[in-house]
């Protein structure tokens, strides 16, 4: 799979829709015939600003190892649990997969008792429910588009009302995962991939990705997967130089946060055999 740099020096990314989904994922679109691979999750599953996401490599070293599969991209920038719940067309898709790779993603991009995102794009915060608008009466909730942002003045304003909203994403996000899990049918790769192994307790802090995500949580959705493959990353794949990646001026500072190419090596060359092996 090649990609091409558009004139003003982006990433071409050849959007392509599946199907009757709204959503536009990473192309060329691929030519669905089953037994194929299919990857799910955020920014990083899609690859944003690096021509051969983990997807692609992945599907390179399954033919090199002898079981070779399709392996179809999936991801979206902004995704959440949400975007995928919320479309029949993709889930159609991966009932005709062999198996799934559904990355690990923040508890903050989704719908829940306090606040409705956006159906695709679940970055984008919508409305506050009652329940919010009761717990944090001073604050006006129409000012706010995204959802870091929304949260981020919630905690300042008080880190004790905070802990509540974030409890309530934690239990909303196992109870949505486990939902998704059933949906895939167990046939399932759950992904982390971050700069730090899931961590023991609470943490209520608006970074490190993926927010607000413990080890109870991961563990409890062990029974539905196939596997669980945690891998930490080292600093170079999620910081420093931007060496090898394709971005235009406007796009530096989001290129700056954005997973490495040397990032996306790694997790294909951890989950290249993980996959072998259940695809045989």
């Amino acid at each position: 799979m090649s990609y091409a740099e558009s004139v003003e020096g982006a990433l071409e990314y050849f959007p392509c829709r599946y199907g009757r989904s709204r959503t536009l994922f990473r192309g060329p679109k691929r030519a669905l015939h089953p037994p194929y691979v299919a990857f799910l999750g955020g920014a990083e599953t899609f690859g944003r600003f690096v021509s051969e996401p983990f997807a692609a490599q992945v599907e390179a070293a399954l033919a090199e190892a002898g079981a070779p599969h399709p392996c179809v991209n999936l991801g979206a920038v902004n995704a959440g649990i949400d975007l995928y719940l919320g479309d029949p067309a993709v889930m159609a898709l991966t009932d005709q997969a062999a198996i799934s790779v559904l990355q690990v993603m923040g508890a903050q991009n989704m719908s829940n008792r306090f606040y409705g995102v956006h159906p695709r794009r679940n970055d984008r915060f919508l409305h506050a429910s009652d329940r919010l608008q009761q717990l944090y009466p001073e604050v006006d909730f129409t000012e706010f588009h995204f959802t870091l942002h929304m949260l981020g003045r919630l905690r300042e304003i008080s880190q004790e009302r905070f802990a509540e909203v974030t409890a309530e994403l934690r239990l909303a996000w196992v109870a949505r995962m486990k939902h998704l899990l059933t949906l895939l049918g167990g046939r399932v790769v759950l992904l982390w991939a971050a700069g730090h192994p899931p961590p023991d307790t609470h943490v209520d802090r608006l970074a490190p990705a993926p927010l607000f995500i413990e080890r109870g949580m991961i563990e409890a959705l062990r029974p539905r997967a196939s596997a669980v493959l945690e891998l930490t990353l080292p600093e170079a794949a999620l910081a420093g130089e931007t060496e090898g990646m394709i971005f235009a001026d406007f796009e530096a500072a989001a290129a700056a946060e954005a997973l490495r190419p040397v990032g996306h090596a790694q997790i294909a060359k951890e989950l290249t055999p993980v996959l072998d092996r259940l695809l045989r």
